[in-house]
């Protein structure tokens, strides 16, 4: 099993998740996480898409660091069966004690259209995957890790919720706002890992600021599942219309100055996260943002 009480005392209270390494050759990749952990940020969450293998782009991350936790926010449980996952969580663990967390997902139906998959029943095959990985736990034959690095779910609703707790280490939510981690947090208990995603733009230009955010929202509410869960927070589908209206848009993304940022990351925390994940968009769709990373850090790492 994980500890997860070391696990959060390596990630601390607030990390860097984002989506824009795939834009940047490896080198460029390489420089941006040493960057990160010199920041002195805890951990750096990437997604898999369809770019990089995300277990491939965590090996080159940790091999850049020498004490960055990176996290996967998340494998696609499509992507590859139950026990080549366990094999590159228990492989990864071993190969870098303490400093990789494994995020798993059910993903979204577009994601599996591209792969000329079913998307079928999500939960069922969660539930299943997870037994999978167990039986893989035991029957894994290279030099194991002691403890096992944590496995955590992409989670929004109650049930994927509650497996999370049941059945993995905690839950990584995103496209979620403070309401949404209180809610979490009493579903998961006091003892699993809660981590949400929290995007943001640091331009105090409500025009400027939105814009940027709109560009992201509208992505986002093209898939079901962030709908499905916004919907248990006030929100319908006239307010999802054009990418989303402005309430929409700011629930979401925090923009304005640092300390903007950081109230809404302090807002998380409060709700009962462990471990907040600050996503930072800014103008250049495919562009690193490493001078925000930088200037949000003396805020941010004081939670």
């Amino acid at each position: 099993m994980s500890d997860i009480d070391d696990v959060k005392a390596r990630i601390g209270r607030v990390g860097v998740w984002t989506g824009q390494l795939d834009f940047s050759p490896a080198g460029v990749v390489r420089d941006a996480a040493r960057e990160v952990e010199d920041l002195g940020y805890g951990a750096l969450w990437t997604g898999e898409a369809v770019g990089r293998e995300v277990l491939t782009a965590a090996q080159l991350l940790l091999t850049a660091t020498d004490r960055l936790v990176v996290a996967t926010g998340i494998a696609n449980i499509w992507a590859r069966d139950a026990l080549a996952m366990a094999a590159g969580q228990l492989a990864l663990g071993e190969a870098f004690p303490g400093r990789f967390v494994l995020g798993i997902g059910v993903s979204h139906k577009p994601l599996l259209d591209v792969r000329g998959q079913d998307y079928g029943k999500p939960l069922a095959m969660m539930r299943d995957y997870l037994a999978g990985m167990d039986h893989g736990y035991d029957v894994y034959r290279a030099v194991a890790p002691s403890p096992r690095p944590p496995r955590v779910l992409a989670a929004l609703g109650p049930k994927m919720l509650e497996l999370s707790g049941q059945a993995a280490d905690g839950a990584h939510t995103y496209f979620v706002p403070p309401e949404h981690t209180a809610r979490a947090r009493e579903i998961l208990g006091p003892d699993k890992l809660l981590v949400p995603e929290q995007v943001c733009v640091l331009s105090t230009d409500a025009s400027t600021a939105r814009e940027i955010a709109r560009r992201h929202t509208t992505s986002y509410l093209r898939l079901a599942n962030y709908t499905s869960n916004l919907k248990r927070f006030g929100f319908d589908d006239p307010d999802f219309a054009g990418g989303g209206n402005d309430r929409l848009v700011d629930t979401i993304c925090v923009w304005g100055d640092i300390d903007a940022v950081a109230g809404r990351v302090q807002a998380h925390l409060d709700a009962g996260a462990d471990h907040v994940a600050v996503q930072v968009l800014v103008d250049d769709r495919r562009g690193l943002p490493r001078k925000e990373w930088a200037e949000l850090a003396p805020a941010l790492l004081n939670r």
